[in-house]
């Protein structure tokens, strides 16, 4: 990253936040809303219907609506919806301020299922009631245990129209700040009794930084099923798996392509682009667009849907680089026409035709009328095929631009591509792999076969195939030249079924035959573990066979953390919330079935003696030596209560026994019990805070220091999470920033 780049970065904190927050009325008040050579560009353009080209701007002008998405993957999900309807949106109507009623949040037409919802208050409308102060928090605390998501509404289309099933696996090419991957590791968990979908997602993002962010976002979901990775998207390498005893090249099924762009899209919330725009911007950025544009579908499985989306309203950037991409694959590519995949969305169809104008107003319809001075700045991709059959082949129409006028949401553009068959240049250049000739993927009974790694248009690298130095282990690849930034990762080390470690688990917890030993991994080789983490099968797979050449920020799910007092009880190991509902399969001993009353006691109280459960969950109890547990609730379909299961790690100790679940966790389920919860000044729950003064009793010396520290289990391991809790939460749709090497164009 250069110099100019590092610093434009140390001088963005406050902006940013205050774009995370646009949508509850925040900042920028000082900047005026106006930018001529937009207006005359996109006027001379004729993308705005006839007569609708004032609203359109007025609708640029006005503050973006928050919208939220409830995460749709998790049981508690109806549970969520069922809370904000009949609670908070009934008090939300019956709210005056200053003499006007609040506008109820209303949810998204178009998306399945009620998940979306959308409302215009602000900030400041927020801090006149005590009523919306406590939905505020509400919104908050959830979104930190990743059961609610504070997301652009646009940016919540491109997963949507990729289809994606359990069994997928996919590839987010420029992830950071992470919201519509969260999506896609909720489609893949789409049946919560699969504790691992034979699918996985991989996120990846240039800047190093923003991995952390990344991480930040994808731990919230507690999936086993999520990789991220740091590289350029441009030329991300190609990866290798174990197949039937032979290596294989890794085609994915669905591809995310969220390019960099210059986010014209975003001026209802990213205000400074106001300021910043210029035509200049999609000039510097398609040649970038289209080289990722090109690494994605080299990398896309035959049969496989590949969304390329951007947050902006420029052709330059959007059909100019689909009809550059579609003319490359010489019938390899098709535009899939995803108009009836999301009713209720308005949408432009894609132009046939556009012209280009430089920052100094200057116009070219043709790459013919190009100044030579200017053929490095400007490139004949930039422009509309000249050939009228050609152009209608390529179906331009089937691409879609949302409007903010029409919907009230921010700018954004998406196109749908599927591959019928393998790249041309694929075809013409086969590389010869010293591990096998060719690669066999079977997508819906048909096989395709196609070479890897192979000659490709400009910019796509290939690593060197080098095995893995030790077995088990995943190290990251060795640097060239010293990284000026970024931070420095353990290797990820799996544990073989002998492991020493395994013998007090497997007695301890009494794991099925079935448990998957080898998907457990560790990231020290030397001293004591720490924590152990699990992966699905299949991410093993990519970790064991990629080391050399993949760059792993974080992978896995926490499922146990050392606790040295547990030796004394059999096991050195207590089980970590993060992962109990991946293990929970597996575990056939150490459970207490209890109530919904007993919930409430454990998540408002710190140390409650075994005698303040009801009967059945004390009388488990006594049975049961001391050590880690877990506190199984399980619905009842006649009662009124909750209608999702409930899983809670614990600790048994002499005389008492203890939930260890992250705050807002506690939070998460009090709310589903319908106890009234909310933060005071202190910052400490209420309800909960009121209860422990009930039963202030409970206190165990003996307890485990651990307990301590898992007050704030859900809080980010590494340095490089630290200061990310108020990160991109609702920007996925932000224009992507030129960090490192992505950021600049050919």
């Amino acid at each position: 990253m250069g110099k100019r780049s590092r610093q434009r970065q140390r001088n963005q904190p406050a902006a940013r936040d205050s774009r995370d927050n646009a949508g509850w009325g925040a900042g920028y008040d000082d900047i005026i809303k106006e930018n001529k050579l937009f207006e005359h560009y996109y006027k001379e353009l004729g993308l705005v219907p006839d007569g609708e080209f004032d609203q359109f701007m007025e609708a640029m002008r006005e503050p973006l609506p928050a919208t939220i998405r409830i995460t749709g993957y998790k049981s508690h999900a109806k549970e969520i919806l069922h809370c904000l309807k009949d609670k908070y949106f009934k008090e939300i109507q019956e709210v005056v301020i200053d003499g006007q009623k609040i506008e109820a949040p209303q949810a998204l037409s178009w998306y399945p299922d009620e998940l979306a919802w959308h409302t215009n208050m602000s900030r400041k409308i927020i801090r006149k009631s005590p009523l919306l102060e406590k939905f505020h928090q509400f919104l908050v605390s959830e979104t930190e245990s990743g059961n609610i998501s504070r997301q652009e509404a646009v940016s919540m289309i491109p997963p949507l129209l990729l289809k994606i099933e359990p069994h997928h696996k996919i590839l987010d090419m420029c992830a950071a700040p992470g919201s519509k991957t969260a999506q896609l590791i909720e489609m893949l968990h789409a049946d919560m009794d699969v504790p691992f979908p034979e699918g996985f997602v991989i996120a990846n993002d240039v800047d190093n930084k923003r991995c952390y962010l990344l991480v930040h976002q994808a731990k919230r979901l507690n999936s086993p099923c999520i990789m991220v990775v740091n590289h350029d998207a441009s030329c991300i390498p190609t990866l290798h798996v174990d197949s039937d005893g032979k290596k294989d090249i890794l085609f994915y099924d669905r591809i995310l392509c969220d390019v960099p762009c210059s986010g014209d899209g975003t001026m209802r919330k990213n205000i400074d682009v106001w300021k910043k725009w210029t035509t200049s911007n999609s000039l510097h950025l398609h040649g970038l667009q289209l080289r990722i544009a090109v690494r994605g579908v080299e990398q896309l499985a035959v049969g496989g849907r590949m969304v390329y989306s951007t947050c902006s309203l420029n052709p330059i950037e959007d059909e100019a680089v689909i009809a550059a991409l579609l003319e490359k694959s010489e019938g390899a590519l098709e535009l899939a026409d995803g108009s009836a995949d999301l009713p209720g969305l308005k949408w432009m169809p894609g132009v046939t035709s556009w012209k280009l104008m430089t920052k100094e107003g200057q116009w070219y319809s043709d790459w013919s009328e190009v100044p030579t001075s200017r053929h490095t700045q400007i490139r004949p991709t930039m422009f509309p095929p000249k050939d009228p059959q050609k152009l209608a082949s390529l179906h331009l129409e089937r691409c879609m631009r949302i409007l903010p006028h029409h919907q009230n949401t921010g700018g954004f553009f998406v196109a749908v591509l599927v591959k019928k068959a393998p790249m041309p240049w694929n075809k013409r250049y086969p590389k010869v792999l010293s591990l096998t000739h060719t690669h066999t993927y079977r997508l819906g009974g048909k096989a395709e076969g196609e070479g890897a790694g192979d000659k490709t248009p400009k910019g796509a690298s290939q690593a060197q195939e080098t095995p893995a130095k030790q077995d088990g282990v995943c190290g990251p690849p060795p640097s060239k030249k010293m990284r000026l930034f970024g931070f420095k990762e353990d290797p990820f080390v799996f544990l073989s079924e002998d492991d020493p470690v395994f013998s007090p688990i497997q007695t301890f917890y009494d794991l099925s035959p079935d448990f998957p030993k080898f998907n457990v991994l560790t990231r020290t080789h030397e001293g004591k573990k720490r924590h152990l983490y699990m992966v699905s099968k299949e991410l093993r797979n990519v970790l064991l066979n990629n080391s050399e050449r993949l760059k792993v920020i974080n992978t896995g799910v926490k499922v146990w953390s050392r606790n040295s007092d547990g030796e004394e009880f059999g096991c050195a190991f207590r089980l970590a919330q993060e992962g109990i509902y991946t293990l929970n399969p597996y575990i056939r001993s150490r459970m207490i079935t209890v109530s919904v009353e007993d919930i409430k006691v454990l998540l408002t109280q710190e140390n409650p003696f075994l005698s303040k459960l009801e009967d059945s969950a004390h009388a488990q109890a006594k049975k049961m030596g001391m050590g880690s547990i877990v506190l199984r609730y399980q619905p009842n379909p006649n009662d009124d209560l909750p209608q999702c299961p409930i899983e809670l790690c614990g600790w048994r100790g002499k005389t008492s026994i203890r939930a260890f679940v992250p705050r807002n966790e506690r939070f998460h389920y009090l709310r589903m019990l319908g106890v009234e919860v909310f933060r005071d000044k202190q910052g400490q729950g209420q309800g909960r805070r009121d209860a422990e003064k009930e039963g202030k009793e409970g206190g165990e010396e003996e307890e485990i220091e651990a307990e301590k520290e898992e007050e704030s289990q859900g809080a980010a391991e590494n340095e490089g999470e630290l200061d990310l809790k108020n990160g991109d939460q609702d920007g996925s749709s932000e224009p992507k920033t030129n960090g490192g090497n992505q950021g600049t164009s050919s």
